[in-house]
């Protein structure tokens, strides 16, 4: 079991700002998952992998795989306090899943 969180890298997003949209997009996404996948990933240690997103559009795409998978997904907007505008697209986060299934929709991704 495993969570992939992509993130964006075309909007400068300071480290700051970064860890609370992976933050944000990682509970979001476990609060989707149901009770098995959730105690599952939980029990194994919360595997999750922080990746490389070119933008919006990718984010979107990924997320429309991770559907087709039956996968939980979560797309993070900020709320525009601070960095960026509101509703501005941050972050996706696929899963918890099993690690083949998420690696199916982000494997070919770098590492962040």
């Amino acid at each position: 079991m495993k969570q992939a969180i992509v993130a964006r890298t075309d909007i400068g997003m300071g480290t700051g700002k970064l860890a609370a949209q992976v933050a944000h997009a990682s509970l979001s996404a476990y609060e989707k998952a149901d009770d098995r996948s959730r105690r599952r990933w939980k029990n194994g240690g919360q595997k999750k992998i922080v990746l490389k997103g070119s933008g919006e559009r990718e984010l979107h795409e990924l997320a429309a795989i991770a559907d087709q998978e039956g996968l939980p997904n979560a797309i993070v907007r900020d709320a525009g306090h601070t960095q960026l505008e509101p509703g501005t697209v941050t972050t996706l986060a696929v899963g918890p899943g099993d690690e083949e299934l998420v690696d199916r929709v982000t494997g070919e991704l770098s590492l962040f």
